[in-house]
């Protein structure tokens, strides 16, 4: 791992740097409810969705994606290799599942860009990552062949939510230079709660939890959606741990003040995962 410097001639590569990111329209950010890993080898209302999405997006420069399935504790990493190993991070699945196969590259300079911008958070390249299912479960329908480089940035899971917000706050200009940012997680996500009949209802804390949060992100209303302990009593429920909530977090920072969110998939599925996602406007 390589620790991006700070300082003036760190500004200055910086901003040598960045001209490899030429301008353009601004991109939007989404944040997907990815769910069941087995929904990348499903044909479903969630995974018809993500295809239909994904051709509405325009073509960026990169894709960048912040994922629940990469956690290090106390830093921030970027990924940095040449070329992106698929990581089949679970287990008991179907053999099917750890053949997807996601082709993609990576891209030292970018990585060195974001890098740069969470140089006081001491971000790290990292080249021993890839892509965890976190983001080619859902990759593979919203950009199936891309052909531009795809990034991942890891979650500091000990930093506070609002200093959690900050910290990828850091990267909202990079949307007016090609960068498509992508938050990977579940607002809902109680998996030891999880009915696993088909069809099976949601149950009603995850319900309300979910219809709450999702008036807070319309109303943006941030000091509730960063402290979703002190503020909703279904959210211990809900959320028993955050590392799938936090993704929604990083894409709710890099949003701008006037913009709006979509949402889509915005349902419950196997009880009591959530899998409403939002996309700028």
């Amino acid at each position: 791992m390589t620790t991006i410097p700070s300082g003036p001639r760190a500004e200055h590569s910086l901003s040598d740097l960045e001209q490899r990111l030429r301008p353009s329209e601004r991109m939007p950010v989404l944040f997907v409810g990815h769910g069941n890993p087995m929904h990348a080898i499903r044909e479903n209302h969630y995974t018809h969705t993500w295809t239909a999405e994904g051709q509405r997006l325009p073509e960026p420069q990169a894709i960048v994606v912040v994922s629940a399935h990469w956690l290090t504790p106390g830093r921030t990493h970027v990924t940095d290799a040449p070329r992106n190993r698929v990581i089949y991070d679970f287990g008991g699945f179907p053999e099917e599942l750890s053949r997807v196969q996601y082709d993609t590259v990576g891209d030292h300079e970018v990585a060195r860009v974001l890098a740069h911008r969470l140089a006081e958070y001491e971000a790290a390249l990292d080249s021993q990552w890839g892509l965890d299912h976190g983001t080619w479960s859902v990759l593979k329908y919203l950009a199936p062949a891309p052909q531009v480089p795809v990034l991942q940035i890891s979650i500091d899971d000990t930093l506070p939510l609002p200093r959690l917000h900050e910290l990828y706050g850091r990267l909202r200009r990079l949307r007016d230079q090609g960068v498509l940012f992508i938050g990977s997680g579940n607002i809902v996500h109680a998996l030891g709660r999880a009915r696993w009949e088909p069809e099976a209802p949601a149950w009603d804390w995850a319900e309300q939890f979910d219809a709450d949060t999702a008036a807070a992100l319309t109303e943006r209303r941030l000091d509730q959606l960063l402290d979703p302990y002190g503020t909703w009593r279904e959210a211990r429920i809900a959320v028993p741990t955050d590392e799938h909530y936090r993704p929604m977090v990083a894409a709710l920072s890099l949003l701008h003040p006037e913009e709006e969110v979509r949402f889509f998939n915005a349902s419950i599925d196997m009880g009591s995962i959530g899998m409403r996602s939002f996309v700028t406007v």
